[in-house]
């Protein structure tokens, strides 16, 4: 598989479509891997595109280099990841689109870096600009991992059981049926990186200030709380059935953007559009990329 060596990391990814097209960056999200794309890049490979799709560090083949390296991953030191990873393969500016963590990687790369993000789409995960406000009572009911997360007992029982604590996530957020017991074996492999439960953990809780944002990220965190707006195109996909993050989330999402902006809901579909429907994301896509 072809890497990017940074400081820090080995970052793994799995690249299609044309070698000199538009580049269009594509970021998993959380619990899942790089392969979440395949079906969506499949139907694309037919534009002028560049597609890359990284695994974000701590899942699959993406490793840490070093044993002194933080095992982070908020937001914003997985975006400055992407940069580097952008920086490695030469290339200066870029689409990206983003899925549940990878949502917010895209956000805060185009808060830090707007001269290089030329258009964003996010999937199934909300905009953090303005800083994360404690949410509904019903809203934190679906977030009960993340309260589990925060405790010491949660903590060791996933790093006991990490594909079972990914799985209920599928069953959860989903129609029911929605995936194969193939599918999921396959992406519960990159679960056992070295490191998934590390860089897991620390995701959540730092969040919400259970733990500390990698100091070499604080500078972006600071960035994305003090931002009310962005004015790069934009699209989000919300899947009508989404089990973590209802369509009602959404539906005034529109105002944080003060530039082109579209919500795309999907029936019948949960909180992976790209894999449930992929023939509708790959299509709205290319017409919102002009391919």
């Amino acid at each position: 598989m072809p890497h990017v060596d940074t400081e820090n990391l080995r970052i793994s990814f799995i690249e299609a479509g044309a070698k000199h097209g538009k580049p269009l960056l594509l970021l998993h999200g959380w619990p899942d891997d790089a392969s979440t794309w395949d079906n969506v890049t499949s139907r694309l490979a037919k534009y002028d595109l560049r597609l890359i799709a990284p695994y974000l560090r701590g899942f699959g083949g993406s490793i840490f280099r070093t044993k002194d390296a933080l095992r982070t991953a908020n937001s914003e030191i997985l975006a400055m990841d992407a940069i580097a990873l952008m920086d490695g393969l030469g290339i200066d500016t870029f689409s990206v689109v983003g899925h549940d963590w990878g949502a917010g990687v895209t956000e805060a790369m185009a808060i830090g870096w707007p001269d290089r993000v030329e258009r964003m789409a996010l999937l199934s995960s909300l905009p953090r600009m303005g800083g994360l406000k404690t949410p509904s009572f019903r809203q934190a009911q679906r977030y009960w991992y993340h309260w589990f997360m925060a405790t010491k007992r949660g903590a060791e029982a996933i790093a006991e059981n990490p594909h079972g604590f990914a799985r209920i996530h599928w069953e959860n957020w989903g129609p029911d049926g929605w995936f194969d017991e193939a599918t999921f074996d396959a992406v519960s492999q990159s679960f056992d990186n070295p490191d998934w439960v590390a860089v897991t953990l620390h995701s959540y809780q730092a969040r919400w200030g259970e733990a500390d944002v990698d100091p070499a990220s604080k500078w972006l965190e600071d960035q994305i709380r003090e931002t009310k707006s962005l004015s790069l195109p934009t699209i989000y996909f919300q899947g009508l059935e989404d089990g973590v993050n209802p369509p009602e989330l959404s539906e005034t999402l529109h105002e944080k953007f003060s530039g082109p902006f579209q919500r795309i809901a999907l029936q019948n579909v949960g909180h992976f559009p790209q894999r449930e429907d992929p023939d509708t994301v790959a299509r709205e896509l290319a017409i919102f990329l002009g391919s």
